[in-house]
């Protein structure tokens, strides 16, 4: 079986990934989604599936100047997740990529969400 486009390799990631991540009300899933525009996260309880606590780059309480870098923008974003979930009594998460790879907005994200308190 061939695996042409894009989505159709990520959607095959991410199918790996969530048979081995599951989120927990001691331990939701931290779930990011990234277009080309902006990032979106959201802490999960897969048991109830219900969203605890959401982040993204729309928000209001993010300040975000233009020409500002995606990745500085992303790991804020991170670090506005961390302080929301740490309000809502939430410190260790599971880590769902979503088929995106470890690396450049998803990484800055991850390491913002890692220096405002949250344990992976």
């Amino acid at each position: 079986m061939i695996i042409n486009t894009k989505l159709e390799r990520r959607q095959r990631r991410r199918r790996g990934i969530r048979k081995k991540i599951r989120g927990t009300p001691q331990r939701p899933r931290l779930s990011i989604y990234r277009s080309l525009k902006h990032i979106y996260v959201q802490v999960i309880d897969d048991t109830t599936g219900r969203t605890l606590v959401s982040a993204s780059t729309l928000d209001k309480e993010l300040p975000i100047e233009p020409g500002q870098r995606k990745v500085d923008v992303s790991r804020a974003v991170g670090r506005l997740v961390a302080q929301r979930a740490l309000a809502a009594g939430i410190s260790t998460v599971a880590f769902d990529r979503n088929g995106f790879l470890y690396h450049g907005r998803v990484q800055a994200l991850a390491e913002g969400a890692r220096d405002g308190g949250l344990q992976f």
